[in-house]
């Protein structure tokens, strides 16, 4: 029987593999330290339940998480998910335009915020190709 925890762990592992290997620095769920628990909360709650159920494909939720990021300037979730985005099948331009449309409903310093990180992942993203 697989749990919520499992199916989470399962789904990062697919979409973040550098998280969850443990290779980034990101990697921080090792259960020890203050709020150490926050990745297991993570991993069942927003991995294992939120992000499996259906309804939405995972480009749309994609779509979705980033314009909720935006709008609370989460500069640190945003640089996760624009990873995540681009392998959930969003494109550069895709991901720039959630950027131009979140101007208009969560200000344009929060699009600001978001188009720097964008440009810094994506850059990198580019430059480790190369």
């Amino acid at each position: 029987m697989t749990t919520t925890r499992d199916a989470g762990l399962a789904l990062l592992q697919e979409i973040l593999p550098e998280v969850v290997s443990g290779s980034g620095p990101e990697a921080t769920a090792d259960g020890e330290g203050f709020a150490a628990a926050l990745g297991e909360l993570s991993l069942e709650n927003v991995f294992g339940q939120l992000w499996t159920r259906p309804g939405l494909d995972r480009r749309a939720r994609s779509l979705v998480t980033l314009g909720v990021l935006i709008a609370l300037r989460a500069e640190d979730e945003l640089r996760f998910h624009f990873t995540i985005g681009l392998r959930n099948g969003l494109t550069r331009e895709e991901l720039e335009e959630v950027v131009y449309h979140a101007s208009g409903y969560a200000g344009f310093p929060a699009a600001s915020t978001a188009a720097r990180v964008g440009r810094e992942v994506l850059d990198q993203r580019t430059n480790d190709q190369n």
